[in-house]
């Protein structure tokens, strides 16, 4: 199977993705969304442990990655505009298999 060739379009959406600076806070999304520790964890596929070092203070702390900050971020979207997306869309974001066949 060939790979499809991309368009010049879809090459200015790589760069534009690519420069785009998506990101929030662990704090900033549990200040905005009534979630717990566990639901944070599950939604960066994170361990609570490591969630609750986020929030630490002292040796404890432990900085999120920018994976952790765009996982927020996306949820944060996704929650903020879920109404607006069609269901579609969302089968195919978040279960691609499921879409395809």
């Amino acid at each position: 199977m060939n790979p499809r060739p991309l368009t010049q379009q879809e090459l200015d959406l790589i760069q534009f993705y690519s420069c785009c600076q998506l990101g929030m806070t662990p704090s900033r999304f549990y200040a905005k969304w009534q979630v717990s520790y566990e639901m944070l964890a599950q939604i960066c596929s994170r361990s609570p442990s490591t969630v609750k070092r986020w929030f630490s203070h002292g040796a404890n702390y432990r900085r999120p990655k920018p994976s952790d900050l765009r996982h927020l971020a996306l949820m944060d979207f996704l929650l903020e505009h879920f109404d607006e997306l069609p269901p579609e869309l969302l089968l195919e974001l978040c279960f691609p298999k499921l879409s395809t066949t």
